[in-house]
C-alpha cells in the first residue's frame, strides 16, 4: 500500500513541476492550501476522493492520469 501513496505523490509533483507550477499556485488552482499540497506530495497525507478531484483539476489532467488507473493500482 505505502508504494502506492510514493507513486501518487511522485505523479502529483511531476505534473506539477511539468507544468511550471509552484505549490501556491496548485493550491489556489485545486482551492485547497499550500500545506495540504505540500503533505500530500510528500506522502504524509492520503488525498480524499473530493481532494484528488480538485488537485487533478488543479493540474489540468484526468484524475486516473494523476492518481493512476485501477489496473494500475493492483
Amino acid at each position: 500500500m505505502g508504494n502506492i501513496i510514493v507513486q501518487v505523490s511522485n505523479n502529483i509533483r511531476a505534473l506539477r513541476i511539468e507544468k511550471r507550477m509552484t505549490q501556491e499556485e496548485l493550491a489556489k488552482r485545486a482551492t485547497c492550501t499550500r500545506a495540504t499540497i505540500s503533505r500530500v506530495e510528500s506522502g504524509k497525507r492520503n488525498p480524499s476522493l473530493p481532494l484528488a478531484k480538485l488537485i487533478a483539476r488543479g493540474l489540468d489532467e484526468p484524475i486516473d492520469k494523476v492518481f493512476g488507473s485501477e489496473e494500475e493500482v493492483q
